[in-house]
């Protein structure tokens, strides 16, 4: 009989991520901006394109659109950094 093999999840280490230098005041400034971009982009709140006509003739603004995947990748590495989250399973020593 063999054991299935499942590769042990890295753990994530805060003093070596790309986030270290920041400090816990920024993090949490950096998450809530995060977590509202992803908040407006959800729900059509952030227009990608804009265009609008005056008398001396139509202008528009572009912005760049976000992921979806990409703002939530963010959140969950910022969540980690400040030590909210999911915490590791409990395991009972005999």
């Amino acid at each position: 009989m063999t054991i299935p093999f499942f590769p042990v999840e890295r753990l994530y280490n805060p003093d070596t991520s790309i986030l270290a230098g920041m400090t816990p005041d920024q993090l949490r400034a950096a998450l809530a901006s995060a977590q509202s971009a992803l908040i407006q982009l959800q729900t059509g709140g952030k227009p990608v394109s804009v265009s609008y006509a005056q008398g001396d003739g139509s202008r528009s603004v572009t912005y760049t659109q976000a992921s979806i995947a990409g703002l939530t990748a963010l959140i969950m590495q910022l969540q980690r950094q400040l030590g909210i989250g999911r915490r590791r399973a409990l395991r009972p020593i005999f």
